[in-house]
């Protein structure tokens, strides 16, 4: 019998090749920025109110739009304008719709507007608990209107979103997750908003399988990060559409119906509410594009 060879004379096998961790992740990049984080637990959501960001939709860099057309305006294609608005507000278009990698016919109107909503990356209730209530009014109103902050996505699962981080919500869409992250780790980043333990583990995961994409900035022209959303629903630019008819609905005679306010709207079964139907007025319509209590308070 042979003897066993002594440790010294075994063949020796190669050590594997050490791949990128967490912890080597390159600076710049959206993962390092990730672990950088100020961790800390979610404070209550006492005192929360969308009000306390402001009045929904301003013209926050007063170039005569609301920041809701400025965002449909940006991450639609094919998109056709209301007559008489400037090219401001935006009638029909489609999207790509990062979220669920699907496409989205949108027209505007009392009962289509909702299919296509504008969500908070990071959602403003997660901001409050986290950091925003100590701010002043004017950072909390350009958190709210900040382009890097504001998506185009499919109407349901932004509500199905509700005000999720990223340890309770992730897009469908796995193609964009690494995106979407990125986005909020930008935006908590840019504005000193904590995370929780979980929700920086959750970016970290996600983030460690593209440890190269890099944080985005607040760059409001191109579409949704240039992110690769698929060979069909890659953003492209934005050609100018040609008019086409639309069949407009006959307005309803006034009727002495009042709402105090869209919470009455919806709880009445009338929200949205157009220009000409009952109870509609201005206050409830807070980007004056005709449609009022777009969405569910």
């Amino acid at each position: 019998m042979s003897p066993e060879p002594s440790a010294a004379s075994a063949t020796a096998v190669p050590s594997p090749t050490p791949t990128a961790t967490p912890q080597e992740a390159a600076p710049g990049t959206a993962l390092a920025a990730a672990k950088l984080l100020t961790v800390k637990g979610r404070a209550p959501r006492t005192g929360y109110d969308r009000d306390e960001f402001g009045p929904a939709w301003q013209d926050v860099d007063r170039n005569g739009c609301d920041t809701r057309n400025d965002i449909l305006g940006r991450d639609l294609v094919d998109v056709g304008y209301k007559g008489g608005t400037r090219e401001c507000v935006v009638a029909w278009g489609t999207l790509h719709d990062p979220y669920s990698g699907k496409d989205i016919d949108f027209v505007r109107g009392a009962t289509t507007s909702t299919a296509v909503q504008i969500d908070h990356v990071v959602a403003l209730s997660d901001a409050w608990q986290k950091g925003a209530q100590g701010w002043t009014d004017a950072k909390r109103t350009q958190l709210a209107n900040d382009p890097l902050n504001l998506l185009a996505a499919d109407g349901p699962l932004n509500q199905s979103k509700g005000d999720g981080d990223a340890a309770t919500w992730l897009p469908p869409n796995k193609k964009f997750r690494c995106d979407y992250v990125a986005r909020q780790v930008a935006v908590k980043r840019g504005y000193g908003l904590w995370v929780t333990a979980a929700e920086q583990d959750a970016m970290v995961r996600v983030l460690t399988t593209c440890p190269t994409e890099k944080l985005p900035t607040s760059d409001p022209v191109p579409g949704p990060g240039g992110a690769d959303l698929g060979p069909s629903h890659a953003p492209s630019p934005r050609p100018k559409a040609s008019p086409k008819p639309t069949k407009k609905a006959a307005k309803q005679p006034a009727a002495d119906v009042y709402y105090e306010n869209c919470t009455a709207v919806w709880d009445a079964g009338a929200g949205p509410i157009s220009a000409g139907d009952p109870g509609y007025s201005r206050k409830l319509d807070r980007d004056g594009d005709g449609v009022g209590c777009e969405y569910r308070p």
